[in-house]
């Protein structure tokens, strides 16, 4: 079984042909439906050899398309200080994209 070890978004993601991601959004005007390149491969795997980047894997690239696009639930961000009456409260939806990964070069 061959698989690669990619990363976007500041992580990293163990994948494999017909796998499905929920990657943090790809910079850029993308839809689904979209073909996508991810170029950053950080180890690559095809059972027989292992390549491994330092720190990425040269003319090595993984094709992907996104399946689906949204956001994520809420997440409440509270400041509180004691005794100085104040309090802030915030909220945030972190974009996100499921991707399909197609191949492995």
């Amino acid at each position: 079984m061959s698989f690669a070890v990619i990363q976007t978004g500041g992580k990293q993601y163990k994948v494999a042909v017909g796998d499905e991601i929920a990657v943090e959004k790809i910079s850029g005007d993308y839809k689904v439906g979209d073909k996508v390149t991810l170029d950053s491969v950080v180890l690559k795997d095809d059972g027989k050899v292992t390549e491994v980047g330092a720190p990425f894997i040269k003319d090595s690239e993984i094709e992907a398309t996104i399946t689906e696009s949204g956001k994520l639930d809420k997440v409440m961000i509270v400041r509180y200080r004691a005794k100085s009456r104040y309090h802030k409260r915030n909220g945030h939806r972190q974009p996100y994209m499921t991707l399909k990964i197609e191949s492995i070069k």
